[in-house]
């Protein structure tokens, strides 16, 4: 049920706003309450940059919603010939042969070669103003599928909403950054399971020494679990890192929370036996009860949320992310 002051009911009456009402007037309601509450300007600069971004990054997503998505990160100093833009550039074109689009920075570097892989036609340019980085390093200037972005907190939303897979290349502070928010966005469930593949040229160790930096620094002292080091996955081998993305979503579709289950959508059924197989293997992420089959929920219905696929649920451990990761991979061999 609407529950709106008149005001701004009768603001969306006037702009003709059906969808999503309630939703549109907390929008309004938020804005106005920045006029009570005695901010700073620069806040309400702030706030306004950022629903724009966050605006225009959705306007360039929407038209291809349904389209699978990789984002690519890596140095913007990485130059072409060097191992790690060529390992770029043939991952970009192997994967949008396989029907995959990718985002990148849209920068230099690694950037410019993942776009040069997948044609412009199949990539996304979230970029980031940066006073040392020309605009014209841009290999998506003025394409509709780019957008900028002032704020990296913005650009990393973009990324990571937009985003169904992850591969990460050698890279400096900006590449680190990502890799480690995006491990901890995954380890607290704060995203959805999506495979993330680190990917170094052959005879390079970048990603091993990082694995081993984690092992070492991070397992020994009990800062992370086991679990944990199998949200990513290290390959010097394309081929393989395109494979361990495509085949994540072989039967895996998509998780949502309800109440206190955790459904999971599948792109197609799968056998009673494997969902018995599930439940013993993956018992330590079943508060309780057992996995089994379900349909769509009220709230999944009321969004129109995949209510065409088959589900699984659960009642889910919520401090156990890396371990679903790892259900998410065993639903494969379903």
């Amino acid at each position: 049920m609407e529950d709106l002051p008149p005001e701004i009911a009768a603001l969306l009456d006037a702009r003709g706003v059906r969808r999503d009402r309630t939703l549109v007037g907390r929008l309004v309601a938020g804005a106005l309450d920045f006029a009570d509450a005695g901010v700073e300007r620069l806040d309400l600069k702030i706030a306004v940059r950022t629903l724009d971004e966050q605006l225009r990054s959705a306007t360039a997503f929407a038209p291809y919603r349904s389209v699978r998505k990789v984002a690519i990160f890596g140095s913007a100093r990485t130059r072409p010939g060097e191992a790690a833009y060529e390992a770029a550039r043939v991952f970009g074109e192997q994967i949008a042969a396989e029907g995959w689009m990718v985002i990148t920075g849209g920068g230099p570097g690694i950037m410019t070669a993942g776009v040069e892989g997948a044609g412009t036609e199949r990539s996304f340019g979230v970029t980031i103003e940066l006073p040392f980085e020309p605009v014209d390093a841009n290999p998506l200037a003025g394409d509709p599928k780019s957008v900028s972005f002032r704020y990296f907190f913005n650009r990393k939303l973009a990324f990571m909403r937009a985003a169904d897979a992850y591969v990460l290349l050698p890279g400096g502070f900006g590449t680190m950054d990502e890799a480690f928010e995006l491990l901890t966005l995954l380890q607290t469930g704060r995203e959805t399971p999506g495979p993330v593949v680190l990917l170094e040229p052959p005879g390079d160790a970048y990603w091993r020494s990082f694995r081993h930096f984690l092992e070492v620094e991070l397992l020994d002292a009990g800062l992370i679990d086991a679990a944990d080091l199998h949200l990513f996955h290290i390959t010097s081998d394309v081929a393989d890192a395109c494979s361990y993305i495509t085949s994540f979503y072989r039967v895996f579709h998509s998780v949502r929370h309800v109440d206190r289950h955790l459904v999971i959508r599948l792109s197609h059924d799968v056998p009673d036996e494997c969902i018995d197989r599930l439940g013993g293997e993956f018992a330590d992420l079943i508060a309780q009860g057992r996995i089994e089959r379900c349909g769509p929920s009220a709230q999944e219905r009321r969004d129109d949320d995949h209510v065409d696929l088959p589900r699984l649920r659960f009642e889910f451990v919520r401090a156990r992310h890396g371990r679903l990761h790892a259900l998410v991979r065993a639903l494969d061999d379903c």
